[in-house]
């Protein structure tokens, strides 16, 4: 049976850690920043590698920090941290449309170099422009795993799922005019691609595409490493 820390106002998952190499990550919004602590120092207590705390306003973070010593605060990506990861060899591009899917691109790129991952990014590269993204192909190629934050129709993961090899995950993002759906738009083209094996996660999720990509390379890694 797993153990769980019963707080009253939440049952915390001890045993996540063991069974899919992190900790329990704590959804910041809904929580009052007391409970946030109360998660976050049993977390720190009985497990140890990264805690990590998504979707946090500043305000809740710096009441947080101030109640919990050692975390950093990314504004951008509204992600508190404690305890990050070493850094290890699975590399993955974080591959954004435009400016305005940026924060959904840096709560994905502070997510996955906070659990380990050789993390970096490109901005700015949607299908509009196509050469944009062409410029950047070798480093897209070079990346063991892509992710694609991108709104509007949500193209750009088709146009990079024909480009490399390597894993693609797929983020839609609720940027665009009235068509776009407030993200479904782009949702439903990335399902529908014609790129095989693009993987889809939710809206605005840049979470959820770390967290894939987290998956395949512990299983690179707990299969004995690089099998490029």
């Amino acid at each position: 049976m797993s153990e769980v820390l019963n707080l009253g106002f939440a049952r915390v998952d001890l045993d996540r850690e063991a069974r899919q190499g992190l900790p329990e990550v704590v959804y910041g919004p809904g929580k009052t920043p007391e409970q946030i602590v109360g998660i976050v120092t049993g977390l720190l207590t009985h497990n140890s590698g990264p805690v990590l705390v998504t979707r946090v306003a500043p305000e809740t973070a710096a009441t947080v920090q101030a109640a919990v010593d050692g975390g950093s605060y990314d504004a951008e990506a509204r992600l508190l941290l404690w305890r990050p990861a070493a850094t290890g060899s699975f590399s993955v591009l974080v591959a954004a449309a435009g400016t305005s899917d940026r924060p959904v691109a840096a709560e994905a790129v502070a997510v996955a170099a906070a659990v380990g991952l050789d993390t970096s990014a490109v901005h700015d590269v949607g299908v509009a422009g196509l050469d944009r993204i062409l410029q950047v192909r070798d480093r897209l190629r070079a990346a063991d795993a892509v992710i694609v934050v991108a709104g509007m129709e949500g193209a750009l993961a088709s146009v990079v799922g024909g480009l490399v090899r390597a894993p693609v995950v797929a983020v839609p993002v609720s940027t665009g005019y009235g068509a776009s759906l407030e993200g479904v738009t782009a949702l439903l083209a990335m399902h529908a691609s014609c790129a095989a094996g693009v993987t889809v996660v939710n809206i605005d999720s840049g979470f959820s595409a770390a967290m894939a990509v987290h998956r395949i390379a512990q299983t690179r890694d707990d299969r004995g490493g690089d099998d490029r």
